[in-house]
């Protein structure tokens, strides 16, 4: 008998490449039924879940009362809450991660999956609080000390930014700027998280046990914002430059509620690596676990990123 497969935000970024890929992977799909969590199931990408052949239901995060129906049966649930940047980022996420991990477990879901990030505040002793990391290593942490099993997986900075927030700019004819404060050769890990959540997560969900207790830092390569930039170039056929920018230009490019807790996130990236200072290490080592090809870069700029 198959086992129930939740996936949260399952027409989102995270929830939908994991249950695509569920769905047309022969061994996972026959080992999992997929009921994907939704705010709107009238969507058209719920709509296109269905017929793919997922059960779609509707669910609230800030409505724990929602998601009694929604994990009714549940065997493992995946779990991922939405960044907003306000004054509640971290509260927000706190507060809707453990009401669904709650949720899950009382509905008797045995195996919990957790879309986490590094607890930056703990790294770094207090000196850089990052809100949309930790938030999810406060969650991590809840989770862990739950009576089931549970799983975590860390994704990298998305490459899906390098078309919208993190777009170059044009400066001149021809010419497009991408500024940041992180130095241009220091390396970060970079995640196609639309083509592979579904892949990290699904190895988790092929080998549970195996993989119970553990974090997968999740990216499909290690790559400096040089050599991101020379990527840009070469598949777009534009001139694009890498600019460093002191913290105060790069706050004031960003909406007051992002100031503080985005400029702490790049200035945590560029002191102590994204997941921390053993970050290469940590990648090399989860990409080795994971029997599925990855994204690269490269790809991912070739099918995605136009500039005009």
């Amino acid at each position: 008998m198959s086992q129930l497969l939740v996936i949260l935000g399952a027409t989102g970024q995270q929830g939908g490449s994991l249950a695509d890929f569920v769905l047309s992977d022969p061994a996972l799909s026959a080992r999992y039924k997929v009921r994907g969590v939704t705010r709107d199931p009238t969507q058209p990408a719920a709509q296109a879940l269905r017929a793919k052949g997922a059960e779609v239901v509707a669910g609230n995060l800030d409505d724990p009362a929602s998601l009694d129906a929604a994990f009714a049966g549940a065997h493992t649930v995946f779990i991922a809450t939405v960044t907003v940047y306000d004054d509640q980022v971290k509260e927000r996420d706190v507060r809707q991660g453990k009401a669904a991990a709650d949720a899950a477990v009382a509905a008797g879901a045995k195996y919990l999956i957790y879309s986490t990030e590094v607890h930056a505040e703990v790294i770094t002793g207090g000196k850089i609080p990052v809100p949309a990391f930790d938030s999810r290593g406060v969650v991590e942490a809840y989770i862990r000390s739950l009576p089931v099993q549970s799983a975590f997986y860390a994704p990298a900075s998305f490459m899906q930014n390098l078309a919208t927030l993190m777009a170059p700019r044009p400066v001149a004819e021809g010419v497009y700027a991408m500024a940041n404060i992180c130095p241009a050769k220091a390396v970060y890990p970079w995640i196609d998280v639309v083509a592979d959540t579904g892949r990290f997560v699904g190895a988790v969900l092929a080998e549970p046990d195996k993989f119970a207790g553990k974090t997968l830092y999740a990216a499909g390569g290690l790559y400096s914002f040089e050599e991101v930039v020379e990527k840009l170039s070469r598949h777009t056929g534009k001139v694009v430059q890498y600019v460093a920018m002191s913290e105060e230009q790069f706050r004031g490019d960003l909406p007051p509620a992002a100031r503080d807790p985005m400029t702490n996130m790049f200035r945590f990236i560029a002191e102590y690596g994204y997941f921390g200072p053993e970050t290469a290490r940590l990648v090399r080592e989860t990409a080795a676990l994971v029997p599925y090809k990855l994204t690269t870069l490269d790809e991912y700029i070739a099918a995605n990123v136009r500039l005009a």
